[in-house]
């Protein structure tokens, strides 16, 4: 079976006039090494779709499997450390805590059930050399870059081995340059750990370099191939 398993997943938002079909029966599966962008137009879904991998949001129906388990099957506490355990997440907008340093925002996920250990700690320091920010360690996110920002993003959402990564618009805020730095860690460092990548992309660059692209529209998902597009 598949790291990820997606069964007839569909989101419908009740309307007095006629009920809103946001997502509409999708079905694909991913494993541990993989990555997929997911591209379409704005209002799409594909946050949406997004938020219900990662358990931030219920399906109207349909199934997700992650590693065998069904998540939404879990009571909340449950799903809470599923969710901090298998699943990483990159926002757009980074969501750093601003009174903690580099290192402490890096070690976030790791608090959720109590306290980082030495490995956790290790673990951070060697992630932020990874994406190159060893000498940014006890900086402040203001004292960064939009890409320093969202480089420690990548790390913190690597801190506890996870079975997914899911980003949101990764590059969406960032100039050209950082938008490729960025880019190749989002490709490089998921593979390295042999972590599962999402992308929801407008960056016909960024998901050019997926192993797969999907095209969200009108609630169905489609494989698409972008050789020809530009954007």
């Amino acid at each position: 079976m598949s790291d990820l398993v997606v069964r007839e997943l569909c989101k419908v938002y009740p309307n007095p006039r006629q009920d809103v079909v946001v997502l509409d029966h999708l079905s694909f599966e991913l494993n541990r090494g993989d990555n997929l962008a997911i591209v379409g137009p704005s209002g799409a879904g594909k946050s949406t779709l997004l938020q219900i991998l990662g358990t931030l949001d219920q399906p109207t129906s349909g199934s997700v499997e992650v590693s065998g388990r069904n998540p939404f099957a879990l009571g909340e506490v449950e799903q809470a450390r599923f969710r901090n355990q298998h699943i990483g997440f990159i926002f757009q907008d980074h969501h750093l805590l601003p009174q903690w340093n580099v290192l402490e925002n890096t070690l976030l996920p790791s608090l959720a059930f109590g306290r980082a250990t030495q490995a956790h700690v290790d673990r951070a320091r060697e992630l932020l050399e990874r994406v190159g920010l060893s000498d940014r360690l006890t900086h402040l996110p203001s004292q960064l870059s939009g890409g320093e920002r969202e480089r420690v993003a990548v790390a913190r959402a690597l801190l506890l081995r996870p079975t997914m990564v899911l980003a949101d618009e990764p590059t969406g805020n960032l100039d050209s340059d950082n938008a490729a730095t960025v880019g190749e860690l989002l490709l490089e460092v998921p593979k390295e750990q042999n972590t599962m990548l999402i992308v929801v992309t407008h960056s016909m660059s960024l998901a050019r370099r997926m192993n797969r692209c999907q095209e969200l529209r009108r609630g169905k998902l489609t494989d698409t191939s972008l050789v020809e597009r530009t954007g």
